[in-house]
């Protein structure tokens, strides 16, 4: 691999979680940009525009729309696909060795933007479309962790047809998105199910959970190159003190997790408690469940999971996975590895393990020539 790689960092996109994206984008660059690497740092609209922005922008530069001195970008598949720069009355193509996908929520996390920059040709950072979309689909990486044995509290679907197996009070979340934005917790089911039928970030698919006071957030995150590693464990800790010292519960809100901290607002602000002051058999326990989710949802790049500890008996459960994480959890790896060796080493996974699946032709026509007339293939359909 040559040592003057140009490295594309992505950021943005549709996503209720547009800002925490943004963020993540300008910290990577950063770090990247410091340790000596060339930096195309492309952001995603809202909208969906593609620009190339300029170097070192800062988070203002954005609260009115795309900076001052951005390029439109044309996205192209097809022969030659990638991305291109608009010049004059042609237009040229980016180099893209690789893209470090810096997106949260929406389909950018989900898996959609792997399978675009698939489509584009371009090595990227970010799991495959698949792994995406298990982690973000918060009731089939329950199913996952089930068939797997690994163990998670009860988590279903909330229906209006069928009673929840586990009493309440439940804890009310997003099917499909990546924080803590809509979660709710509620009494009773019949609110839960207002809740899906009225809430906006619950209408596309809700799932309930039981609620426990008792039970604490920790966090630990994995890499996957060049071999899985882990990072110490995290305690995140909310706002309200008492609440926290007496270890009553609440949610771990959007606003908790990104909006509080001296310094700015970020993840990498947010108060913790790091390395996390837990009994020794919970931290291997820990590193056991967060190396079985490596193994079995198939992320790479880096990686967060979200764990929940009863202090009771230290029994430690998964809750969720985020397969692009806030900050993308460089302030869990800063005390043993340098955040840009983190990022760079990521790039360089993306680019010598690239994800690349069986190609359309792979079965030589074998039933194309089987098929016969396609008249034939239309009795019964109604036509």
């Amino acid at each position: 691999m040559s040592a003057n790689n140009t490295w594309t960092v992505i950021f943005g996109g549709p996503s209720p979680e547009h800002e925490i994206s943004i963020l993540t984008g300008l910290q990577a660059e950063r770090v990247l940009r410091s340790a000596g690497h060339t930096i195309q740092p492309v952001y995603v609209a809202p909208n969906g525009q593609w620009l190339l922005v300029p170097d070192n922008t800062e988070a203002k530069d954005y609260l009115e729309g795309s900076p001052s001195g951005s390029k439109e970008l044309d996205v192209r598949l097809g022969g030659q696909p990638g991305l291109y720069l608009k010049k004059g009355m042609g237009s040229k193509r980016l180099d893209v060795d690789a893209a470090l996908l810096c997106f949260h929520g929406g389909g950018g996390e989900g898996g959609g933007a792997a399978f675009v920059c698939e489509l584009l040709g371009i090595p990227h950072t970010g799991s495959s479309l698949y792994a995406g979309a298990v982690g973000m689909d918060k009731l089939a990486f329950a199913g996952l962790l089930a068939n797997a044995g690994i163990p998670s509290l009860p988590r279903q679907h909330v229906s209006h047809t069928s009673t929840p197996e586990f009493a309440g009070p439940y804890i009310v979340k997003p099917r499909f998105g990546g924080s803590s934005i809509g979660i709710e917790i509620v009494d009773d089911i019949d609110t839960a199910r207002a809740l899906a039928d009225s809430s906006p970030h619950l209408k596309n698919g809700a799932v309930i959970e039981p609620y426990r006071a008792d039970i604490v957030d920790l966090n630990i995150s994995f890499r996957t190159y060049p071999t899985l590693e882990l990072t110490a464990l995290e305690r995140p800790l909310r706002g309200d003190k008492d609440a926290e010292s007496s270890g009553a519960g609440g949610v771990y809100s959007y606003q908790e997790k990104y909006l509080q901290g001296e310094g700015g607002a970020g993840l990498t602000h947010a108060p913790r408690e790091f390395p996390a002051q837990v009994p020794d058999v919970v931290a291997s326990r820990a590193v056991e469940l967060a190396t079985a989710v490596a193994e079995v949802t198939r992320l790479t790049g880096i990686v967060r999971v979200d764990l929940l500890w009863d202090p009771a008996d230290d029994s430690v459960y998964v809750n969720e996975v985020n397969t692009i994480p806030g900050a993308l959890s460089l302030y869990l790896w800063s005390p043993t590895r340098p955040p840009a060796e983190v990022l760079t080493d990521a790039l360089r996974e993306a680019v010598e393990r690239r994800i690349r699946w069986p190609q359309a032709g792979f079965s030589q026509g074998i039933a194309l020539k089987a098929a016969g007339g396609i008249a034939g293939k239309l009795v019964g359909m109604g036509s």
